[in-house]
Parts: C-alpha cells; structure tokens; sequence
C-alpha cells in the first residue's frame, strides 16, 4: 500500500555548515479519476483518504451526488493510482458531457477545462443558517494546527477542515489544496450548512465553487484570496473570511453570519 509520506536524507547548511540529516517528505503520485471506464481528470495527490477524494471530488465537481455513486475501486499501478467510479446510468450520462481534458497530471482545480464557461460557471446559491463570533473565528483558526498530522512531519502539505459549534470536527490534508477539500467533503457524514470550511491555503475561484457546491455557507482561510474568488463568494451569497489568524481576520462578503459584523457593515 503506498505510503503518505517517507523520509529523505538531506544535506543541510545551519549557519553555512553542511551536515547531513533526514527530512520527513509528503508523498505525490498521479491519481486517476474514471467515471465508468473512461478517465476524468489525472491529478497529483497524498495517497491518503482516496475514497474520500473520489466522493468528494466527484461531489464538489458538480458531476454526481453521492447517492448516485455505485462505487469506488482504488486500483494501484506501477505509475500510480487509477480510482474507479461507477456512477448510475443518468449520472454517467450527465458526466460525460462535461469530460474535463486534462493536458497532463495537474494538481489545479482548473486546468484543462474544455471550456470557459465551464471553468468560471456559477457558485450555487448559500443557505446556510450558521453564525459565527470573531472569538469563534480566531480559535478555529488557532485550533487548526492540532488537526495537521501530516503538516508536523512534513511541512508540505494543505489542510481542509470542517467546524461546527462544537469545534473542528474532521480534517483532511494532501499535497493539493483542492485535494485536500475534496477529501474532506468526501469523508463528511453530515450536512455542511451549519459548518464552516477551513482552510490553510489562499482562496481561489475554483475553491469558493467547491464550497458552494458542498454547501458550505462560511470559508475561513489563513491567506489572501483573489479578487474573482471574493466576487463569486459575494454573488454565491458566501461568507469569505481570509487572512485569517489566532488575533485577527478579514470578513470580504457577507459579513451578516458574524456575530455583530453587520452591525459594523451599515456603519462603514
């Protein structure tokens, strides 16, 4: 079974003194993704959590709901990891009319698209009911880290997770931060309207479609997000809150499910 991640020797220079020493690296392999015996999309990922990808990713794509996925089948190959997902008949069809073309093994959420419309399509609406202090913002955010096992180790990799009132509930991480949201809503067992999604990456427009999609009414990232990021979150009716820290944070849209941040908004 491959492994997430392995260790690698090193020649470091601490105050420009080689030595030699270990590092703990992620793992990164070509993942396949067929829907009924014809390949999806091929993108580079941890070899963790590929169930978990394969729902998720096919969930957040817009391509099938999750009942409407048969199932699943991670295959291993000399070259890497072909998930096959067999979607019903109606499923299938629909699918195969938004085929991605993949132009080579690409981690981007986007590339390849057969086409613009396709790549910028609308965020579906947000109705989420959940609402958030600034106190319960910035302890999600300094909470985080507690649910990066494989951050500790490596350093290199992106994490997605999921807070309800009780606190982070579930995390996923890969090398990919599409990935990684794409695990995390795959591994879900619970409605995300009254959930916020977290995530340690910047936020772009493919992201924001992907929380919309998943049903997400609040994003949370620790980085900046793009400006066509911030305008679909505001058209989706998305609470996008980025640069986010233990002590602080900046709401772009929606400020209405923070706690008082509309309040502050007529103000302005």
């Amino acid at each position: 079974m491959m492994q997430s991640h392995a260790p690698f020797a090193r020649l470091s220079f601490p105050g420009g003194v080689g030595r030699q020493s270990q590092r703990v690296l992620p793992a990164e392999v070509a993942v396949a993704l067929s829907y009924n015996g014809s390949t999806h999309a091929v993108m580079m990922a941890t070899p963790a959590d590929l169930t978990d990808f394969a729902r998720g990713f096919t969930l957040a794509e817009g391509i099938a709901t999750l009942e409407e996925i048969e199932r699943i089948d991670a295959v291993e190959t000399p070259l890497g990891v072909d998930l096959q997902i067999w979607l019903t008949e109606g499923a299938a069809a629909r699918q195969a009319q938004r085929r991605r073309s993949m132009a080579g093994p690409v981690g981007c959420g986007l590339c390849g698209l057969d086409s613009l419309e396709e790549a910028v399509r609308d965020a579906p609406q947000v109705q989420g009911a959940l609402r958030m202090t600034p106190a319960q913002v910035m302890a999600a955010v300094a909470d985080l880290p507690q649910h990066q096992p494989l951050h500790d180790i490596t350093r290199a990799a992106h994490c997605a997770a999921l807070w309800t009132a009780d606190g982070i509930a579930l995390s996923r991480e890969d090398v990919g931060r599409h990935n990684a949201v794409d695990k995390l809503v795959g591994a879900m067992t619970q409605p995300a309207d009254r959930a916020a999604l977290i995530l340690t990456s910047r936020v772009s427009i493919d992201l924001v479609q992907k929380a919309c999609t998943a049903g997400f009414p609040v994003l949370i990232a620790v980085s900046a997000p793009t400006a066509a990021a911030v305008t679909m979150a505001e058209a989706a009716g998305l609470t996008l809150i980025a640069n986010a820290r233990p002590d602080r944070f900046d709401c772009y849209t929606h400020p209405r499910r923070l706690r008082g941040g509309q309040e502050v908004a007529d103000v302005a």
